[in-house]
């Protein structure tokens, strides 16, 4: 998984974390970790870049979770407590469309995923990156 992180002005400061490979349990935790830096580093908004990755397994589903839990400023989930993340994220995406992380031209088989586990209704997803920055604020 290669992670390359940039910087760009919306009406706010937006950081684009773009991603490449698969994202799946043998790096998702990195993905959490490396967002994790940029939120101690001040990141608020983030524009997650999807388009390099061909695959995400269930443990990327944790992953975005846990991006979004970070940028609410929550406790992130004991990602070791196996099902309990799933039902935790069950219950948090009645939380509505996330206002801090957003996701960008996801391939048609990661929003078959997004679309299967409901997450497409938790996350903003566009196609469109001036229309991505654009809806932060």
């Amino acid at each position: 998984m290669e992670i390359v992180i940039e910087q760009a002005q919306a009406s706010i400061p937006v950081s684009i974390l773009t991603l490449r490979g698969d994202l799946d349990a043998s790096n998702y935790q990195d993905v959490i970790a490396k967002s994790a830096e940029l939120y101690a580093r001040g990141v608020r908004d983030l524009l997650l870049d999807l388009s390099g990755v061909g695959f995400m397994s269930s443990s990327g589903i944790v992953a975005l979770h846990s991006i979004a839990l970070l940028l609410r400023g929550e406790k992130l989930p004991d990602l070791e407590a196996g099902w309990n993340v799933f039902h935790a994220i069950e219950n948090d995406r009645e939380a509505g469309l996330q206002q801090h992380i957003k996701l960008l031209n996801p391939r048609p088989r990661i929003m078959q995923t997004l679309q299967k586990t409901g997450m497409d209704a938790f996350f903003q997803v566009f196609t469109d990156r001036q229309a991505a920055f654009d809806s932060f604020h």
